[in-house]
């Protein structure tokens, strides 16, 4: 069986060796839109991200295993993938706990005004903040209530918030007060202080942030996307970001990456920008080849079975 690596995890010394334990016979290809080290149709598995943004899926006619680097699925056809039987994996759980610790740092970052602070150390100024919050007591809406949104709301509820969850099935999950059906989120946005978006990028969920939801956020309401960019409807974020300016925005995800120099995103005051970071961690490296040892030998052990 050819498994064919890309670059898109940094493989640690000793991990590949692990997998040509596996029986498997290891390609690898750096930059995902290169040329393929070996033809298309002679490769078996892939463990990829954006490859299929470079290399067309008809041209894989023997492939019958991807798993994913990343935790969404809207880099990939999935239609074709799912109609021609190949199997695919995603990371699921492999990014969740870096992007909620991220989510409950900004929104402390904003409570707390540490970036006044930095700016007072900075400027040699003594001035105390007499207007920060605290989390405790406020009510926060976690948009998807899967494996990024449950620990999110952990760690919110940890704080003693209240945490509800919209997502667009209905299920028991104790992480969250309570979840409701995401097409509620739009008459509700206004009871929320802070608002965590964590859904994945679906036909659906594509610009369901827009002027509805976003003009009538509470006052002082700390809006955070963790997300996909185009979830959100940026021009009409930029806009109503532009006169209310007690609303914090704060964006890790966009619709264009990188982010264009010339955004207006960059320069509106109430809204903070990061590179798509949030998923960052020590603790990735071991979850994500955790995931792929896992889901490829429950893989090869299926097609043993299948073979007798």
């Amino acid at each position: 069986m050819n498994l064919l690596l890309t670059g898109a995890f940094n493989y640690k010394p000793g991990q590949i060796e692990v997998l040509r334990k596996l029986g498997l016979n290891i390609y690898f290809l750096q930059y995902e839109n290169e040329q393929l080290p070996i033809p298309a149709n002679d490769i078996d598995a892939i463990i990829c991200n954006g490859l299929f943004l470079y290399h067309e899926l008809s041209e894989f006619t023997n492939l019958k295993y991807i798993q994913l680097t990343s935790a969404g699925f809207d880099r990939v056809p999935l239609e074709a993938i799912n109609a021609h039987g190949i199997v695919i994996k995603n990371a699921r759980g492999v990014y969740s706990i870096p992007m909620a610790e991220w989510a409950v740092c900004k929104v402390l970052d904003v409570y707390k005004g540490s970036a006044n602070m930095i700016n007072c150390q900075r400027t040699h100024t003594w001035a105390k903040n007499r207007s920060m919050k605290e989390i405790t007591g406020k009510r926060v809406a976690i948009l998807g209530a899967g494996n990024v949104g449950s620990e999110v709301a952990r760690r919110f509820k940890a704080f003693s918030a209240t945490v509800i969850g919209y997502d667009i099935t209905i299920f028991e999950n104790s992480a969250f007060d309570q979840i409701r059906p995401i097409q509620d989120f739009i008459t509700e946005a206004c009871n929320y202080d802070i608002i965590i978006v964590t859904l994945p990028l679906t036909p659906h969920t594509r610009g369901l942030i827009g002027y509805e939801i976003l003009k009538n956020l509470k006052t002082d309401a700390v809006f955070v996307n963790i997300a996909r960019g185009a979830i959100v409807d940026t021009d009409a974020l930029i806009d109503i970001l532009g006169y209310r300016h007690d609303i914090t925005a704060i964006l890790d995800v966009f619709d264009t990456e990188p982010l264009l120099e010339d955004s207006p995103l960059w320069d509106i005051p109430n809204i903070i920008v990061s590179p798509h970071n949030s998923f960052v961690s020590d603790g990735n490296n071991a979850r994500m080849f955790d995931a792929i040892i896992t889901n490829l030998k429950l893989y090869l052990e299926n097609q043993s079975c299948l073979l007798y």
